[in-house]
């Protein structure tokens, strides 16, 4: 029993880090911090400022894989605003560019995770490259 207890405490332990042995993209956005961090191949590459869910609004948390990539979209629920390199994960949420980089660092959306443009097209690419299948999306508070 206490050799299980031990085993389950490791297996925990691994599940919650990054992994050096993970293949891919992993975007980690912590909604308490408004940080997102990208680890590829399991070693950290980058650290963004990013906005999330506005009062009233929700991001949701969780762990995603990216259903479809579109390099330049437009809002259709908010008039059509920009949201470049888009990585779309969850229904209508997204993460993708953001102009209003004024607001980077507190929540600020309707509920898609806002990058700088630059950040989200490096982002784009990172997801490009490795793959939707071999990119994972973690959102937690």
């Amino acid at each position: 029993m206490r050799r299980f207890l031990v085993l389950i405490a490791i297996l925990g332990a691994v599940l919650t880090l990054p992994s050096a042995a993970f293949a891919g993209v992993l975007a980690q956005i912590n909604l308490s911090s408004q940080r997102m961090h990208v680890y590829v191949n399991g070693k950290p590459k980058y650290t963004w400022k990013v906005s999330t869910a506005r009062s009233g609004y929700r991001t949701p948390t969780g762990t995603y894989k990216p259903y479809n990539l579109v390099r330049f979209h437009r809002s259709t629920i908010y008039h059509g605003s920009p949201m470049p390199h888009s990585i779309f994960f969850k229904g209508g949420y997204a993460i993708h560019g953001s102009y209003e980089t004024k607001y980077l660092g507190r929540p600020a959306s309707h509920g898609c995770v806002r990058l700088h443009p630059s950040n989200a097209a490096r982002l784009y690419a990172l997801v490009q490259q490795y793959g939707k299948g071999n990119t994972t999306i973690r959102i937690t508070h």
